[in-house]
């Protein structure tokens, strides 16, 4: 039988602690490097599902979802026995690489949820436990396999840490979108140009960078690409785009990279984002939500890419309770089908968020898949382009984000997406903190509020979102929310100045 926990004290019940304590310690003993403690002022405690309480007996509803690693919410049962079995067996918590019936389980789980093309050749490289560390482990071994240094990658995502050194390493290529197409026309004519872009590349390996006309490329050891771009502001890649991606490198004996960390474990309505497209990778690069909650990552490759012998990978490469929370996490989703249930979920969100494009101006897209969803903020008071992170103001020679004409994609009405509004984005987390939901920001310049909630979400908690949301945009788009200029860290804690604000007026149109 399942554990069970407690029920959660009701929000009146005295907090255990002064929730001031905690954060104003934090923000004069830790590195300014803070990121979402800046925007997401909460002492958490407790937590459970979908739900957060902090210190302050507040109770919130979490669609940042430790930034996608928890598939099935705060603590869930399954995750918790899983933990709970390997402490009290007395097993090794940490292993380096040796085999442990634990990482057995986990290796047995994961290769059956992987696409068959690529599991039925597979090999696993544990590696260390963050996302970063998988794709250096990635970049190493497509290297060692092609004795070729440099990286293709698109514009919007991370970078590779590991091509630092080499020059010309990284060569950034356009991602194909709709409402900011690099080359201002979206669409399938947007994806073709996008295509033809990798395609030139490819048949020139090691000529004139096209990012850096004075530059040359590094011949490349591989291809990288999300097929959902988390950081880039929740960009789906095409599927058409993708499969052509796949033709292109097989034909040129490139390794194909899938960077799934935030998009695997049934996030995008499969169990691989991949399988939207049909594509088989050659390399695979998971994190986040397969350590059900706790830090884990690996690269699948295919056996054809195995250095066949031993190459460091990290010495945190052997932690069991991550592999059993992640295992339990694998089954229940794979087992219960959570994946089919976020494209179901997930569709009818986006369906009822497009409504906001409509009904403000300070909404610019909404897009997204499965449970992934972002919203684009955007200044309605600034004229089409000005000031967007993909226009050029000259000729846009030699920038993957801008075409030759420095134009951009077309608005839905025709006149042109309108520039990223940080400053309303904020405004949005911000009241939807205060009505209890937690959301985080991504895309160009932080502009993109997005969802990240756990794949258990209800019908009724998606409800309670959906509204918080909406009464939250609709609060800065009926008052004209002002936000101050972001302070430095010294300022942190200030008072706010006054400075450059957005307002965002109704959409009158």
């Amino acid at each position: 039988m399942a554990p069970t926990r407690p029920p959660l004290p009701p929000p009146s019940a005295p907090p255990p602690t002064a929730p001031e304590g905690p954060a104003r310690r934090q923000s004069s003993r830790e590195s300014a490097a803070r990121t979402y403690a800046r925007s997401l002022p909460i002492v958490p405690v407790r937590a459970r599902g979908l739900t957060i309480e902090g210190a302050d007996g507040r109770r919130y509803l979490d669609c940042l979802s430790g930034a996608g690693t928890l598939a099935l919410g705060h603590n869930h049962p399954v995750v918790l026995a899983a933990i709970r079995s390997v402490l009290d067996s007395g097993a090794p918590l940490q292993a380096l690489d040796l085999a442990t019936p634990v990482q057995d389980a986990f290796a047995d789980e994961l290769l059956a949820t992987l696409p068959r093309g690529l599991a039925d050749a597979a090999r696993i490289r544990f590696c260390g436990p963050a996302g970063g560390d998988a794709g250096e482990a990635a970049l190493a071994l497509v290297r060692a396999a092609t004795g070729r240094e440099g990286l293709l990658a698109f514009s919007g995502a991370g970078s590779p840490e590991a091509a630092g050194g080499v020059p010309g390493a990284v060569t950034r290529l356009p991602f194909p979108q709709d409402y900011r197409c690099p080359f201002g026309v979206g669409g399938e004519h947007g994806e073709r140009l996008s295509a033809r872009w990798a395609e030139t590349l490819l048949d020139d390996p090691g000529g004139r960078a096209l990012d850096d006309p004075g530059g040359r490329t590094a011949a490349p050891a591989g291809l990288i690409v999300e097929p959902v771009q988390a950081d880039g502001g929740m960009l789906p890649a095409p599927d058409g785009w993708l499969r052509r991606m796949r033709a292109l490198t097989a034909a040129h004996a490139v390794p194909l990279i899938a960077d799934e960390s935030s998009t695997g474990v049934g996030r995008t309505g499969a169990f691989w984002a991949v399988e939207h497209s049909g594509i088989v990778p050659d390399v695979m690069v998971l994190s986040k939500a397969i350590g059900g909650s706790l830090p884990l990552a690996v690269v699948v490759h295919h056996e054809d890419l195995d250095p066949g012998g031993p190459g460091g990978a990290g010495t945190f490469r052997g932690n069991q309770l991550a592999m059993a929370a992640g295992t339990a996490t694998l089954r229940y989703v794979r087992e219960n089908g959570l994946a089919q249930r976020a494209a179901l979920l997930g569709a009818r969100m986006l369906d009822r968020l497009q409504q906001t494009v409509r009904e403000h101006a300070c909404v610019g897209d909404v897009r997204g898949r499965g449970l992934m969803i972002g919203m684009e903020c955007v200044d309605p008071e600034e004229a089409p382009g000005a000031g967007d992170p993909h226009r050029s103001d000259g000729d846009g020679a030699g920038d993957p984000h801008r075409n030759d004409r420095g134009r951009t994609a077309p608005r839905h009405d025709g006149s042109g997406p309108l520039p990223a509004a940080p400053d309303v984005a904020a405004a949005v987390q911000r009241e939807c903190l205060r009505r209890g939901l937690i959301v985080g920001l991504s895309g160009p310049h932080s502009s993109v509020v997005h969802l990240l909630p756990p794949l258990t979400l209800t019908d009724e908690q998606a409800e309670a979102v959906l509204e918080r949301l909406s009464d939250a945009i609709a609060t800065v788009s009926r008052t004209g929310h002002r936000i101050p200029t972001p302070r430095t860290p010294k300022e942190e804690g200030a008072a706010s100045p006054a400075g450059n604000a957005v307002t965002c007026p109704p959409h009158t149109a």
